[in-house]
């Protein structure tokens, strides 16, 4: 009778089939908060987890380029339009500016 006690002392009872589950999820959330750690800090965009005011440019030059600001909290994106939604607008394009490695801008115009 002193066998039976102690086995069933001993007996863990069901195992939760989800536990494995549970800790596959806590894994992948792990893994993923680290991977947006390190794209963020491997692309240089860390003045998006900053207080402060900043102008991001991505594709410079290309038809899908688009100008991100922050000012004052607030995101703003510019991207260009093509020529047909621009009806009723006033100005046009005259040119590009590009900044050099040394911080000159030099204007082109078309």
């Amino acid at each position: 009778m002193r066998k039976s006690r102690n086995r069933l002392l001993r007996e863990e009872g069901d195992v939760n089939p989800m536990s494995a589950a549970a800790n596959l999820f806590d894994v992948a959330m792990v893994f993923a908060v680290a991977l947006m750690v390190a794209l963020t800090a491997r692309y240089n965009m860390t003045e998006f987890l900053s207080g402060e005011d900043f102008t991001v440019v991505k594709n410079p030059g290309k038809a899908d380029m688009e100008i991100i600001t922050r000012e004052a909290g607030q995101l703003k994106r510019y991207s260009p339009e093509d020529e047909s939604s621009r009806e009723g607008r006033l100005g046009r394009r005259v040119g590009s500016a590009y900044e050099l490695e040394n911080g000159e801008i030099v204007y082109i115009p078309e």
